[in-house]
């Protein structure tokens, strides 16, 4: 629960029922063959893998295979216990013909689009001894002669663009390209690979392990290292397949970050949620899955206020120095406040639609808030729309992340209070013209009165955000973690024979984040009672037990 629990100097023991595990120290996966991907092309590849002599697996490649269809991989973003949320990043993988010997990447969202020639690439440098890298192996830092390999053509990546932009852009091809060059071969088929994301940048909510986990499942996909995803896939199979998507998006994540703490590509790979620990400062945190973690919806607020985490560190750092019994004893509150919230949360009794059960997680919330207040790392703007929120009586809302600004978070009670303070249930609900009752899933005959009371609050909140300058998402925590979705093609209700296909351009006409989720998003509805997966999408769920 605690957005800053990794300042604290010591943290909680993992629970006894629950493995840590790290993604810069856990053991290999088990190099043997595994499954090609998708299931359905199984019949027409040869095996992924054969063993050598010295039982190491050998990656086999056909001279010449039909060119792949297009397809698609999504990954949630999170929320720091540290959870998923049900935004998400989307990368598009489309084939060129085999004479277009180049590789793009493209996204929109940053205004970022580069070309390369793939045989110019530095193949040699990353595959020289003792610098491949196979797709099995754990790699813990980046290596600084491959790093060097890579920056002529990182630099040569918008060089007419304000440096700001530009250094965005180059830390995403920075990881892009030493992902690829360390998981492809020369042999490559030309690709595209479009990326578009509703995470809101820079916000502190994960966008780049999320981007960094879609790549990381791509790549691995294509050369066929991953098995699944399949509704009768063992809980074990499906661990191994988000453990080694999980390592790969951690390297893509020291690319753009240095020293992550591995935890956003934890999140964002295996979904539900993860308790993180920090026992010794000099050694990778640990990270437990909490796989019994509970999907809760969620109100998200960006303040669009620019933080440094470093900057938020440094501030509680100083008050330590000048306050030290009294910074220890607020860290050590926190800490207590994480142990209350994973022993609900992971309580088997916990019911998210009772009242009493929501109220007092919402009371850690309210307290967390207020510790971290105390410790300096809010911001005015957190402040005003926890303010907004509060007058609603709508939730319990706390700030996430490293905190001086980024984003705050509500955790919405299960039926609106009784009385709002500006409106009586008879005059939202008589509003006729109110969205949430135009959705065909708030109709009178399906949704009580109280829940559409409860979406009215919410479209009338989102005024008031807007107009103070803020940006509302309505969410969900603890959601699924990486989907794909093999071939792009889906079911939208235009009738179209076989599905709808997703193809780059479509993607790329796609408005905002309506438009995204319109076309390929995982859930069918912006608001539903009960969540429905659209058909097509699949996900590595290692918490369900495959029906015999």
């Amino acid at each position: 629960m605690a957005a800053n629990s990794s300042m604290r100097r010591t943290t909680l023991d993992a629970p006894a029922n629950f493995h840590p595990f790290t993604t810069s120290s856990s053991s290999h996966p088990a190099q043997t063959a595994i499954d090609s991907m998708p299931a359905q092309l199984a019949a027409s590849l040869p095996p992924a893998t054969m063993s050598s002599k010295n039982g190491a697996p050998v990656m086999l490649r056909k001279q010449s295979s039909p060119m792949m269809p297009p397809f698609m991989v999504s990954a949630p973003g999170k929320a720091a216990i540290a959870a998923a949320i049900s935004l998400r990043s989307y990368l598009h993988v489309s084939f060129l013909s085999k004479s277009n010997r180049t590789v793009q990447l493209r996204f929109p969202d940053i205004q970022m689009e580069h070309t390369w020639d793939i045989d110019q690439l530095p193949w040699d440098s990353f595959t020289q001894s003792g610098k491949k890298k196979y797709y099995y192996d754990l790699v813990t830092e980046l290596d600084p002669d491959l790093m060097a390999a890579i920056k002529p053509f990182i630099d040569e990546v918008s060089p007419n663009a304000p440096e700001s932009i530009r250094k965005i852009h180059h830390a995403s091809a920075y990881s892009f390209l030493y992902l690829f060059l360390s998981l492809a071969s020369r042999k490559v088929p030309p690709c595209v690979y479009t990326l578009r994301s509703t995470i809101p940048i820079g916000a502190g909510l994960g966008s780049s392990a999320s981007i960094s986990v879609c790549i990381s499942t791509a790549l691995l996909l294509q050369i066929r290292a991953l098995s699944g995803p399949h509704q009768d896939q063992p809980p074990q199979e499906c661990e191994l397949n988000i453990e080694r998507i999980n390592r790969w998006a951690f390297v893509g994540e020291m690319c753009i970050h240095g020293n992550p703490s591995g935890v956003d590509n934890t999140v964002s790979s295996g979904g539900k949620a993860v308790l993180f620990q920090r026992r010794d400062y000099d050694k990778p945190p640990l990270v437990a899955p909490l796989h019994s973690f509970p999907e809760l919806p969620l109100l998200l607020v960006n303040t669009r206020q620019s933080r440094s985490t470093a900057t938020e560190v440094a501030k509680v750092a100083n008050l330590r120095k000048v306050h030290p019994a009294l910074t220890e004893s607020i860290l050590n509150a926190i800490g207590l406040v994480t142990e209350s919230a994973h022993k609900l949360l992971t309580s088997p009794d916990f019911d998210a639609t009772l009242p009493a059960t929501l109220k007092h997680l919402g009371e850690l919330v309210t307290i967390n808030h207020g510790l971290l207040v105390s410790l300096g790392v809010s911001h005015p703007k957190l402040e005003r729309i926890r303010e907004i929120i509060d007058h609603t009586g709508i939730g319990w809302t706390k700030l996430t992340g490293a905190g001086g600004g980024g984003c705050a978070i509500t955790i919405l009670k299960p039926q609106p209070p009784a009385l709002t303070n500006d409106h009586s249930h008879d005059e939202l609900l008589s509003d006729e013209s109110s969205e949430a009752e135009a959705d065909a899933d708030c109709g009178s005959s399906v949704i009580s009165n109280g829940t559409k009371l409860k979406y009215k609050i919410l479209d009338s909140l989102e005024v008031k955000l807007e107009q103070e300058g803020f940006e509302k998402f309505e969410t969900t925590l603890a959601g699924d973690g990486v989907g794909v979705l093999w071939p792009a093609v889906l079911h939208n209700g235009n009738e179209e024979e076989g599905g709808e296909e997703i193809d780059q351009e479509k993607f790329l006409k796609a408005e905002g984040n309506v438009g995204i989720e319109r076309l390929v998003g995982v859930s069918s509805y912006r608001r539903r009672t009960v969540k429905e997966v659209r058909e097509g999408w699949k996900f590595w769920r290692p918490w369900e037990v495959p029906e015999r």
